[in-house]
């Protein structure tokens, strides 16, 4: 098909930006033959990466969070990035339950990232910010139903 598609965001970091760029890249993403429940799953790991860059990134005040994302015939692929206060140890941020300073939050982001997208990678170090890299591979029909391919090299 030849589908190579991009779109480039940056926002303020603040709550109620989550939705436009979850919008934005759900858009992008029905351009693809994902179903409906994919393009749910894409929308809620992308608001997961945006509302921790917001709310772990800049602890200290306002910032902004740049999102990529870019859609061929094999795969979505989505990059949320700060320059906020980053993260010393990103295994155990990537921990279920990991949010710690705040008791009514479950800190599952990086877990609903990671069970709703086919790739998650995250780089962070500490003063330098946070780069999440997500993708989900675009489904396509196969002898024995829908295959996935991996994300690009």
């Amino acid at each position: 098909m030849g589908r190579d598609n991009r779109i480039y965001m940056e926002v303020s970091a603040l709550p109620e930006n989550v939705g436009i760029v979850r919008m934005a890249v759900a858009a992008l993403a029905a351009q693809a033959p994902f179903t409906v429940p994919d393009v749910e799953e894409i929308k809620v790991a992308v608001s997961e990466a945006v509302t921790n860059a917001i709310r772990h990134g800049y602890k200290a005040g306002p910032g902004r969070v740049r999102i990529s994302a870019a859609l061929d015939d094999a795969v979505l692929e989505v990059l949320v990035e700060d320059e906020g206060v980053g993260m010393e140890d990103v295994a155990e941020a990537r921990r279920a339950a990991a949010s710690g300073e705040d008791p009514e939050r479950l800190g599952l982001g990086f877990t609903f990232m990671e069970s709703l997208m086919d790739g998650v990678e995250v780089e962070s170090a500490p003063g330098r910010g946070t780069r999440v890299r997500m993708w989900k591979a675009i489904p396509r029909e196969g002898a024995q139903g829908p295959v996935r391919d991996g994300p690009r090299g």
